[in-house]
C-alpha cells in the first residue's frame, strides 16, 4: 500500500531526541526490574531478563544501571514495586490500540491514558475489546540495508521462524512465543545482528488511516509512548504517511 505504514515504521523515521532518549532508559529500567523480580537476576536462566538486557544493550545503557535495576528486581537494592498492566482502546478513525504498561500507582496510570485518548477523539474500551484483533508473537527486525533478503530468507525457513516480512527499510522476522528465544539464539549464532526484538502484538489485520485523522492518530501515540507507566503502544493503523506533511 503506497505511502502507507505501520506505526512502527514512522516511528524509526523520527529524530531521537535527548528526552525521547531518557524516556526509553526509564522504560527499559523498569523492565529490568520487572524481569528479575518475576524470574531471578541470572539471564541465562531467565529469558525475559535476557531480552530486556538485550535491549537496554542495544540503547547504549551503561552496565552499571542495568546492574542496578536487576538488584533493585531481585531485592538486593530497595526499588519500587511495579505493576504489570493493559489497556484496551480505540482511537482517531475506530483504529484498535493496546496499551501495556508497568506502573505503582493504577489512578494516575488509567487517568493518564484517558487524558490522551480523549484530548484526540480516541476512547478507552472494555477487557477484550481489540485484543482479539491482534497475535502475540515475537517480533525480530533488522535493518535492510545491512542484509539481503535472500539470506534471511533462508536464516528463517532454517531456524523455526514463522515468517519473514519485508519493507524498504527493514525486514521484520516473526516468531511463534514459545520459539521466540530459540529462534533469537540461532540468529545469533549466524552472527546476526538485529535492531530491536520483542514479544509483541502484532495486528492481525491493518485498518487504513488517513485525512485529518492520520495526524491526531500519530499524536495520540506520540502521547502515549511519553508516558512513564506506558511500555509499548500497539495498534492495527495504517497511516496514510501524505496526510501527515505539514501536520503538527
Amino acid at each position: 500500500m503506497a505511502g502507507h505504514s505501520k506505526w512502527s515504521q514512522i516511528k524509526r523515521k523520527k529524530a531521537v531526541t535527548d528526552q525521547r532518549r531518557a524516556a526509553a532508559w526509564t522504560k527499559l529500567i523498569r523492565e529490568l526490574t520487572v524481569a528479575a523480580r518475576h524470574g531471578g537476576g541470572d539471564p541465562d536462566g531467565n529469558p525475559r531478563l535476557r531480552l530486556a538486557v538485550d535491549n537496554a544493550r542495544a540503547a547504549n545503557m551503561p552496565n552499571e544501571n542495568i546492574e542496578r535495576a536487576i538488584k533493585k528486581g531481585t531485592g538486593d537494592l530497595e526499588g519500587v514495586e511495579y505493576q504489570e498492566v493493559s489497556y484496551e482502546a480505540y482511537g482517531p478513525g475506530g483504529v484498535a490500540i493496546y496499551i501495556e504498561g508497568l506502573t505503582d500507582n493504577l489512578n494516575r496510570t488509567v487517568a493518564d491514558i484517558r487524558h490522551a485518548l480523549t484530548k484526540t477523539g480516541g476512547n478507552l474500551g472494555q477487557t477484550g475489546s481489540v485484543a482479539w484483533m491482534f497475535d502475540h508473537r515475537g517480533q525480530i527486525v533488522f535493518d535492510a540495508l545491512r542484509y539481503e533478503e535472500a539470506a534471511l530468507l533462508e536464516a528463517v525457513l532454517e531456524t523455526g521462524a514463522e515468517d519473514l516480512e519485508t519493507d524498504e527499510e527493514s525486514y521484520t522476522v516473526y516468531t511463534g512465543i514459545n520459539e521466540f528465544h530459540a529462534v533469537q539464539d540461532a540468529l545469533r549464532a549466524r552472527g546476526l545482528e538485529w535492531e530491536s526484538s520483542e514479544l509483541a502484538m502484532v495486528p492481525k489485520t491493518l485498518m487504513k488511516v488517513e485525512g485529518a485523522e492520520a495526524p491526531k492518530l500519530v499524536k495520540l501515540l506520540d502521547m502515549l509512548e511519553d508516558l512513564d507507566d506506558v511500555q509499548k503502544v500497539y495498534t492495527n493503523a495504517d497511516i496514510d504517511e501524505d496526510s501527515l506533511v505539514g501536520a503538527g
